[in-house]
């Protein structure tokens, strides 16, 4: 039988979906020591399911550090998936997270403004209950958009790139990652199916991001925590209440406010941003 370490070689000859496949393969087999662990370990079944899950991330990370050194002989680590030293990206990952908390602040201020949403800011506000939530969101945020990041833009665009052009790397990634936010029930992918434009359009600014900072992540990385951590903070920390007053194809599905129409300009404004920044940069190396 053909040892692993020779199939392995022989998948960097292979085309996209064989290795695909190989990585989740990887990655099963990575996970799997964990997941009998938290199974043997923890009894009660949502803690069960969302331990199953979490132990995803460090699998993933585990399998993706060694992936160019077992398939194409290249060094350990994650900085082939743009995950450089801090120094390197940190500037890149303090703006997108401004841009993006920034931009979803304006957007609820615009929501406020036309009357579709509330304020619940008033004199009775729990700081220490709102620096809780705030910092929750921050390490929920953070985690989510780094192992998204690493997925996505990282591994993801990274060997389409080694078989495609850009341009159908780009969009190929921006629709798988759209695609993964539906692996849900049938019916709920139809009631929800507003929101596929939108995560195409935050795929897409994702990767300009990427591309704007030369293979950097800091950017990308920002710019997702960004949004989601505002997202938290409104939600979870209760600081916005959405009224009835628009449609929700407006105001965002789910009270998402990045899944409706008001969500896709004010991604549009982000995407012309990223776009402009990324002609900046290339005319600047190319000076």
């Amino acid at each position: 039988m053909e040892s692993l370490h020779t199939y392995l070689k022989k998948v960097a000859r292979q085309g996209f979906l064989v290795r695909f496949i190989t990585f989740l393969g990887l990655l099963a087999i990575a996970w799997a020591p964990l997941a009998i662990i938290i199974l043997f370990v923890i009894s009660e079944p949502s803690s069960r399911g969302t331990g199953l899950l979490v132990a995803v991330l460090p699998a993933f990370i585990g399998v993706l550090a060694c992936w160019n050194r077992l398939i194409y002989g290249g060094s350990f680590g994650l900085s082939s998936y743009g995950l450089r030293p801090f120094q390197k990206n940190y500037a890149g990952l303090l703006l997108g997270w401004t841009v993006g908390g920034v931009s979803l602040l304006l957007l609820f201020m615009v929501k406020g403004w036309l009357g579709w949403l509330s304020w619940n800011v008033g004199g009775d506000v729990n700081l220490a209950h709102l620096g809780k939530i705030a910092l929750e969101g921050f390490l929920v945020a953070l985690a989510v958009a780094l192992g998204e990041e690493l997925l996505f833009r990282g591994w993801l665009l990274t060997e389409l790139e080694h078989d495609y052009s850009p341009t159908i790397s780009l969009w190929v990634s921006s629709m798988l990652f759209a695609i993964a936010h539906f692996i849900k029930p049938i019916e709920e992918v139809f009631r929800t199916f507003p929101q596929f434009p939108g995560l195409v359009l935050l795929g897409l600014i994702l990767v300009w991001a990427r591309r704007s900072q030369n293979g950097h992540l800091g950017l990308s990385i920002g710019l997702h925590g960004g949004l989601i951590w505002g997202y938290y903070l409104a939600q979870v920390g209760n600081l916005v209440t959405i009224r009835d007053t628009a449609p929700e194809l407006w105001t965002g599905i789910d009270q998402n406010p990045l899944a409706g129409g008001m969500g896709i300009i004010s991604l549009s404004l982000i995407a012309i941003w990223v776009r402009q920044l990324g002609r900046e940069k290339s005319s600047v190396r190319n000076s």
